[in-house]
This record gives C-alpha cells, sequence and structure tokens, in this order.
C-alpha cells in the first residue's frame, strides 16, 4: 500500500512537472502571422479557431461581418479590449494584430490574431494554443468574448458618436 502511494505521488508530480515544462516551452514562439494577406490555417489539433478559411468546419468561427468603413479605424479600441481581457499586443500593423494569452497556472500561451478586411467589412479572428492538443474551447470561448466586446464598444459608438 505504501508503495503504491508513493508511485501515484511520483506520477502526479511527474505530470504537474510536465505541464509546467510546456508552460514554459509555450512562451518560445509568436503567431505565425499572416500567409499571402489571410490569416494561417489551423493545424489538425482541434486547440485552434480561424475565421478565415470556411472550408475548415472543425477550426471555423464566424468573423465579425458588416463593418462600416468608419469602424475600420477603431483599431485603438481593439488593441484596448485585447488588453482589457488580459492580452498582451506582440505586433501591430495596420490592419492585422497579434497578441498573446497566458493561462495563471502553468503559463501555457496562446496566439490571438485579428486581420480586419476593409473591402469586405469584415473583422477576422485566429486563436490557437501553441503547445498541447486540445484547449477545452478555450479559444473559442475567447473570440466569442471578444466580439461580444467589440460589438458593445460599436453600440456605444454609435450611442455617443463623438
Amino acid at each position: 500500500m505504501k508503495i503504491a502511494l508513493i508511485t501515484v505521488f511520483v506520477l502526479i508530480a511527474l505530470a504537474v512537472a510536465l505541464l509546467f515544462i510546456l508552460g514554459k516551452y509555450s512562451q518560445k514562439g509568436q503567431a505565425p502571422g499572416l500567409v499571402n494577406g489571410s490569416l494561417s490555417r489551423c493545424s489538425t489539433k482541434p486547440n485552434c479557431v480561424c475565421s478565415e478559411h470556411i472550408d475548415d468546419v472543425g477550426h471555423y468561427i464566424e468573423p465579425v461581418t458588416n463593418i462600416e468603413n468608419r469602424e475600420m479605424d477603431k483599431m485603438p479600441k481593439v488593441v484596448s479590449i485585447i488588453q482589457n481581457m488580459n492580452g498582451v499586443i506582440q505586433r501591430k500593423k495596420d490592419n492585422y494584430i497579434a497578441a498573446t494569452f497566458t493561462s495563471s497556472i502553468f503559463g501555457f500561451v496562446d496566439d490571438f490574431e485579428i486581420r480586419t478586411d476593409s473591402n469586405l467589412g469584415t473583422l477576422h479572428f485566429r486563436s490557437a494554443s501553441r503547445v498541447g492538443y486540445g484547449d477545452g474551447g478555450v479559444n473559442r470561448k475567447r473570440v466569442e468574448l471578444f466580439k461580444t466586446f467589440y460589438r458593445q464598444e460599436m453600440d456605444e459608438a454609435i450611442k455617443s458618436p463623438n
């Protein structure tokens, strides 16, 4: 009985240590960025969502559409929303933002990317875990939460246009 308890304790300690190592490993690297002007495709792992590739049903998430041209210049609002969600901006270009979100316990890093398409009036998203296989739906929830906050900001801007 004593050996079984020690074995279980050692296995749990090794699993926790492995999670910390993977968390540290995920802190290296960066978001894939744009490929031919679009957000990168997700890998085959279920730890990613992207609005750019509608043919990838398992990873697809709806973009924000019907954005008026006056809303397309709201990148400071986008940055503010990401920061309020505890994201850290890594790169920012005219129509592209890359940010990271870090989990509190093990320090896992997820990449969160946004691309604006002013021709179509669309805000595209890609959110993916850097390591691991599954994510428990965290990336999909993050994008949906961002979209909720973005719509609230735009509704408030319409109500008070100053």
